[in-house]
């Protein structure tokens, strides 16, 4: 038996979750949010509490058992808490500006580079050097904050460029110099 996968998903108060067919919708003050989950699953609501079976013993079941329960647990949870990833800008002339909903960001090319975010997703910028991803979809907001991040990663020199908040960047000596 799956591990995280026979765990119950807590319904938080106030989130409203519906299932048609192989469709679980989590509708809550955030937002709604829906997951597709196969037919070798089995998922059902019991009081307040989202319940994932398999149906099946077989391999393709046991792999999917804890995965599409996780899934199911951050839709559930996004819609009340959103999902954040921070971004910070390390580097001399380096900075980033909001332009209505899009970011706008200088990172020592010769033309700005702008990201417009999909539906749901929030960005806002903080001192010109901070970035803050949110969204109630997670696989959406770590996907647009490494888009952002792969626009210019953190070079092992000096360290920059962008990099996730805390994230540690191991640094090379560079030239030692002539002997």
């Amino acid at each position: 038996m799956s591990r995280i996968g026979k765990l119950p998903i807590s319904i938080p108060a106030g989130v409203e979750v519906k299932i048609e067919g192989n469709v679980l919708t989590a509708k809550g003050p955030k937002g709604t949010e829906s997951v597709t989950f196969p037919s070798e699953l089995e998922v059902k609501v019991e009081g307040n509490e989202v319940i994932v079976n398999r149906k099946a013993e077989d391999r393709k079941s046991r792999s999917l058992h804890g995965l599409f329960r996780t899934l199911i647990s951050n839709a559930v949870n996004g819609v009340v808490k959103p999902f954040e990833k921070k971004l910070e800008i390390v580097g001399v002339g380096y900075r980033a500006a909001m332009q209505g909903t899009s970011i706008n960001l200088s990172l020592g090319y010769s033309h700005p580079v702008i990201i417009e975010p999909p539906k749901g997703i929030t960005i806002a910028v903080d001192q010109n050097t901070k970035i803050t991803v949110t969204g109630t979809n997670k696989q959406m907001v770590g996907d647009i904050a490494a888009l952002i991040r792969s626009k210019r990663p953190p070079e092992v020199y000096k360290g920059k460029g962008v990099k996730y908040e805390g994230e540690y960047i191991a640094r090379k000596a560079g030239k030692a110099g002539k002997k």
